[in-house]
């Protein structure tokens, strides 16, 4: 891990190669506040209202880009589905066509998904047999499938971090900040308005 980011500057210096910190941050509640907030005034301080009103939840999907600090291509959306990951890396992927792509992510099934790798074969021109889910070929098991994103002949390839160690994925830094500064702090009258 140490490795793969130390090496991102230069990869994206050098190659042109985006090193991206990826992962969920789900049930991410719209609450509304019942009273509205007291502001600080001299010798006291905010008065937040603990009661509150639920408006939905969404789940963000984030990207770090670990050369540049940016957040890039944020998905927010109700769910965090297989089919959703893959769709959220081929739109961050389509923000630079030519690039190569590092992900690194957790160890969640959905970040090794039969969708992930079909994506991944398609982008990168691999035309072999991926076989069938759970019978055969690259699509058998989550070791395969993870094998063969972690592939590095591939333009685009996962970096998976050490069971239990979640916390050594960068964008775990930035939800951190986001939840801190925005959303604790928040008064969400809608999902959209949350969004």
């Amino acid at each position: 891990m140490c490795d793969c980011y130390q090496a991102a500057r230069r990869l994206w210096e050098v190659e042109g190669i985006h090193t991206v910190s990826v992962d969920e941050m789900t049930g991410i509640q719209a609450l509304e506040r019942i009273a509205p907030t007291k502001p600080m005034r001299p010798g006291e301080v905010e008065l937040v209202e603990f009661e509150y009103k639920r408006n939905g939840t969404q789940c963000l999907i984030g990207n770090f880009e670990v050369a540049t600090g940016e957040v890039i291509s944020p998905t927010v959306q109700k769910t965090r589905t297989e089919e959703d990951f893959a769709k959220h890396i081929a739109r961050t992927v389509a923000t630079d066509l030519e690039a190569g792509w590092i992900f690194v992510t957790d160890n969640l099934t959905i970040h090794c998904s039969e969708s992930l790798v079909q994506y991944v074969a398609e982008a990168c021109g691999v035309e072999d047999d991926l076989g069938k889910k759970g019978i055969r070929g690259v699509l058998k098991s989550v070791a395969t499938r993870k094998k063969f994103l972690m592939d590095c002949d591939h333009r685009i390839r996962f970096v998976y971090v050490p069971k239990h160690t979640s916390w050594l994925n960068q964008i775990e830094i930035w939800f951190s900040i986001l939840v801190r500064r925005v959303i604790k702090r928040g008064n969400f009258t809608s999902e959209l308005d949350l969004r």
